[in-house]
């Protein structure tokens, strides 16, 4: 069986790490299937968001060690671990957690735009315990999502926590009893709604800004934001509010 499945329910993209015997941990062929989902995802105008899950009730347990020890980096040029943490794709990514998100697991899941978290989940970057550095994105950016004191105390020991401690400092959106990935399409479906130029914009404006002077962000942000004002699909969104109708996206 295929190392990562990918399923579209309607304009959304599930992404499944499909391991479930080895907790999902990632190798390269995990790495490199998320890779393919993550451009069949961008590449795709009928897509508009993704959802990435792990089977059988885990989400990740982080890179595979006994692949790791026979030399083998869960890798992909340009993209990073597991495929993608170094160059997430363009559109929405919502991460759905049942179980464990652990080391690079953690990081997948950092790497999302939106967490899902099943209540009984758990999450951390254990790395330090094997001499290793959760060098997969985690460090850099956990502390802007948590702030630089939790990062740092998660980083240090190690210690897993809950999916409530996880939506209390702000790194989960949202916690449910049921199965993660049914909350995560509930997510997807309204974030997949709005028009697709904007989603792109949007979350390309949110994830840069931190990067723009006080000076340059008016002018950085209408860079991105005008061609999308002035497209097809924003006329479409006038006129269908107008009309009282769902608007009928094109990508343009």
């Amino acid at each position: 069986m295929s190392e990562v499945l990918t399923q579209k329910q309607d304009s959304v993209l599930v992404i499944t790490i499909n391991r479930p015997e080895a907790k999902n941990a990632v190798n390269r062929a995990v790495a490199e299937g998320i890779a393919a989902a993550m451009e069949e995802l961008d590449s795709d105008k009928a897509l508009n968001a993704g959802i990435i899950a792990g089977a059988g009730g885990t989400f990740c347990s982080g890179m595979d060690l006994k692949a790791f020890l026979q030399g083998e980096f869960p890798v992909v040029a340009g993209k990073g671990f597991a495929g993608f943490v170094e160059a997430p794709p363009a559109k929405p990514l919502i991460g759905a957690v049942d179980g464990y998100a652990l080391a690079g697991g953690m990081e997948i899941a950092t790497a999302c735009d939106l967490l899902v978290a099943n209540k009984d989940a758990k999450f951390g970057i254990p790395e330090v315990k094997r001499s290793l550095v959760a060098a997969g994105g985690g460090l850099l950016s956990l502390p802007a999502i948590m702030g630089k004191r939790m990062a740092m105390e998660l980083a240090l020991t190690g210690d897993f926590f809950s999916a409530q401690r996880a939506y209390e400092v702000g790194f989960v959106n949202r916690v449910t009893d049921g199965a993660a990935i049914d909350a995560a399409l509930e997510l997807a479906a309204s974030v997949a709604a709005g028009g697709p130029l904007a989603l792109i914009a949007t979350k390309r404006i949110l994830n840069e800004r931190g990067d723009w002077t006080r000076e340059e962000m008016w002018k950085k942000q209408a860079e991105i934001a005008m061609p999308v004002m002035m497209s097809k699909d924003s006329k479409e969104g006038a006129r269908a509010f107008a009309e009282k109708r769902k608007p009928v996206w094109q990508g343009e």
